[in-house]
């Protein structure tokens, strides 16, 4: 909808992971130097860490797209909660193998077999995992078992461990991890973008698709906007989209402060509402049987007719059971005489 408004070729803060986005902020410049420092040794791990929304996947995607295709074959998997056999098939099949085997013996000779003929064609396997944090200690040994693929003094495989920061503190303390931390060979923590790189992320991104200084964004309303987002990446964009929503609506063309705090104070309303409803629905009273309440009492004339009906109740009873008792005789009369008259033919 903003896009036709603002005349936009795109959706310049859409929340999916797309390398044609990266901005090169000061963190992850760092942390693309700790992965071409990676891929130039060639071995080991490297981890790289992050809280949601900084924009690891993204890190990780344009890096993908920095690759030479002729010296590298890269593969990226997003963990969940895998056994160390899935994962393994889960790397077998993310580098284009089947997948299928009866057991893992096939699958990790399958796999040796292929980096092999990688390796004699000049390209180097590049392995990356994402959400990290989800791989079970069983799993993470599996990912060190395979970087034992050698050639020589070579190593046949590279790995670079995406996650959360709690990935990064269980990898540096549980104990049964030692092997693995002794082949990390660099780690990364990628922080929220400063304020000063926020006025550069947003022309960045709305410049790749056609923007020409409409809508405009004024010094406060950066300010504005970082103060509200805390420089994380996903949150920029989930702010800033919401503010093109609303320019457009309100056919603003200048952003300013006031605009952005107008668009938080309407999230946050959104987000109340959400959080009222969900919360009035558990506690609404549910409707009482007065008559089976023992805690409410019956007015006298309720208890009156509430006598009167387990009265006729109980008649309604006992004129069943005696419609019973003498249908009942009747069959046993019935039977007798057909026994007798049997008895007598006999004769």
């Amino acid at each position: 909808m903003y896009e036709s408004f603002y005349n936009l070729q795109g959706r310049p803060f859409q929340l999916t992971p797309d390398p044609r986005f990266y901005f090169s902020s000061r963190t992850h410049k760092k942390a693309m130097a700790y992965l071409t420092y990676g891929m130039n040794q060639g071995e080991g791990f490297i981890i790289v860490t992050g809280d949601v929304g900084t924009g690891k996947t993204t890190l990780v995607r344009h890096l993908f797209e920095t690759l030479d295709r002729n010296e590298y074959i890269a593969a990226m998997i997003v963990s969940t909660q895998l056994s160390a056999e899935d994962l393994l098939r889960s790397v077998v099949a993310a580098f284009g193998l089947d997948a299928q085997a009866e057991d893992k013996g096939q699958l990790l000779a399958r796999l040796e077999k292929f980096l092999r003929e990688q390796f004699r064609m000049g390209r180097r396997a590049l392995l990356v995992v994402d959400e990290a944090q989800n791989l079970s200690n069983a799993a993470l040994e599996e990912m060190r078992m395979l970087s034992n693929f050698q050639e020589g003094d070579k190593a046949l495989i590279q790995s670079f461990l995406v996650g959360q920061p709690e990935f990064r503190e269980r990898i540096f303390s549980a104990p049964e991890l030692e092997q693995l931390r002794q082949r990390v060979i660099a780690t990364h923590h990628l922080e929220p973008m400063e304020e000063e790189e926020l006025a550069g992320y947003i022309e960045h991104r709305l410049s790749l698709v056609g923007w020409d200084n409409d809508p405009c964004f004024t010094e406060d309303a950066v300010e504005a906007i970082y103060r509200h987002s805390a420089g994380v990446p996903r949150r920029l964009n989930t702010l800033c989209s919401r503010v093109l929503l609303y320019g457009a609506l309100e056919e603003i063309h200048t952003v300013d402060a006031d605009t952005i705090d107008a668009v938080v104070s309407d999230m946050a309303s959104d987000t109340r509402q959400v959080t009222a409803t969900s919360s009035a629905m558990p506690s609404r009273p549910l409707p009482v049987n007065r008559q089976n309440d023992a805690t409410v009492p019956l007015e006298a004339g309720a208890r009156t007719k509430d006598v009167k009906q387990m009265e006729n109740r109980l008649e309604q009873l006992e004129s069943m059971m005696k419609n019973q008792d003498e249908t009942l005789r009747r069959l046993t009369d019935l039977m007798a005489n057909l026994a007798g008259g049997g008895a007598k033919d006999d004769k």
